[in-house]
């Protein structure tokens, strides 16, 4: 695998285009994995490129590839302080930006996610861009995330009209997005770009191979591992795939479940009650749960040492841990929510049950172990990392952002 430095030498060789397009690129100081593939992505295509970002985005790419500057006005965003000094930061970070914004030669700023305080971002602060003068691109990843959740209200619905309506393009993923956005809050069809996910390359991909990772976590060669992995909250189903997996570990003892990941703010009652469940359990020493943050580096271990990935989502508009999984070669067990048919190929790159269906989720993951997918996991790794490679490049999504940029900014293409 490339080092860094090998990395930033090829793009600074590989300028294939001149620069004639200033972008600020708002990241909300999070979401390291997409902001570092779209911004490769895009200064590859010849664009200047300002990222506003946070401790948690820096990184030698970020700092060394030419026409990226890196602006760090959100400082550390850790959870580990006090509500004083949060709220002191938070303050801080608000003014840096505003300020920012006020002077910002980029006439373009393409808010990859909002800030902390949604309802301000959605509403004064996009108005205070546009009063700027700023022509605005947002990707909405997850078109009405309260409504995935299970809170949605009339003010947050509101507040996400009021946005969708101030800025002058959208990017989503999935079709099923843009419909949606049509459909509950009439954005104009003209002013939707369904883009792909970009494949996962944040992350290192080293040598470790899926025996060494198993061997790692203290699990048998031959012992069928299944992964979760991501944030923990009832959306995610953690409940069903436990349930599930206790279904078939009684009458198999080769199975193994890893849930690695850390519950969402308010949704640490949800864990404890999983947890439960699996202190209950006579398979409770067949769960490795790893839970809290994971870091990048750790990262590939639990995807080289499971033998399948499972999102039983309740409902998700499009989930990024299953592009991580693919750019892995893992396959994918999941619910048929959302747009995960449209990126699961049935019997090549993994299988689809109902949600909320703990027993058909079981039959599935008996179904899989038996398939000739897992039979050749060795060989599918490869094919299913060559799909998503063609699927979900950033060249793509990279080639594609810079024609809406240069239709919003009045230029050629």
């Amino acid at each position: 695998m490339s080092t860094v430095v090998e990395d930033v030498a090829r793009r600074q060789a590989d300028a294939r285009a001149p620069v004639d397009l200033d972008i600020a690129l708002l990241t909300g100081g999070f979401d390291r994995p997409y902001a570092l593939g779209l911004a490769m992505a895009l200064v590859a295509q010849g664009i200047r490129l300002e990222v506003i970002a946070s401790d948690e985005l820096d990184s030698p790419e970020m700092r060394l590839t030419p026409r990226l500057r890196f602006l760090n006005l959100h400082g550390n965003q850790g959870a580990d302080a006090g509500l004083a000094r949060k709220l002191a930061r938070l303050s801080s970070a608000y003014g840096r930006l505003l300020r920012y914004a006020a002077l910002a030669r980029p006439k373009l700023f393409h808010i990859l996610w909002n800030n902390k305080v949604h309802f301000f971002d959605r509403t004064l602060l996009t108005l205070y861009y546009k009063l700027l003068g700023k022509r605005i691109a947002f990707t909405a990843h997850n078109v009405n995330a309260g409504k995935r959740d299970g809170n949605d209200s009339w003010l947050n619905r509101l507040t996400l009209k009021i946005q969708y309506r101030l800025v002058d393009h959208i990017f989503v993923h999935t079709e099923k997005m843009k419909n949606e956005l049509l459909e509950d809050f009439g954005v104009r069809e003209q002013a939707v770009t369904v883009i792909p996910f970009g494949i996962n390359n944040a992350v290192p991909d080293t040598e470790l191979t899926p025996r060494e990772a198993k061997q790692r976590l203290g699990l048998g060669d031959r012992e069928k591992t299944i992964l979760f992995f991501g944030n923990i909250g009832p959306y995610k189903g953690v409940d069903s795939l436990v349930t599930a997996f206790q279904k078939v570990a009684a009458t198999n003892p080769e199975y193994r479940l890893i849930i690695a990941g850390k519950p969402r703010g308010g949704c640490e009652q949800y864990l404890k009650e999983i947890q439960d469940t699996i202190g209950r359990d006579g398979s409770r020493a067949r769960v490795l749960q790893k839970i809290g943050y994971v870091p990048d580096e750790d990262t590939e271990l639990y995807f080289k040492a499971a033998d399948v990935l499972v999102l039983p989502y309740t409902e998700v508009s499009q989930s990024g841990v299953l592009f991580l999984g693919y750019s892995f070669g893992l396959p994918v067990i999941a619910t048929d929510v959302g747009a995960l048919r449209d990126e699961i190929v049935e019997g090549r790159t993994g299988f689809l049950c109902r949600p909320c269906d703990p027993d058909d989720l079981a039959n599935t993951i008996e179904v899989y172990f038996q398939s000739d997918v897992f039979k050749f996991l060795g060989d599918r790794r490869h094919e299913i990392r060559e799909y998503a490679r063609q699927r979900h490049s950033w060249e793509v999504v990279g080639e594609t952002t810079r024609k809406v940029y240069e239709e919003l900014l009045g230029r050629p293409s």
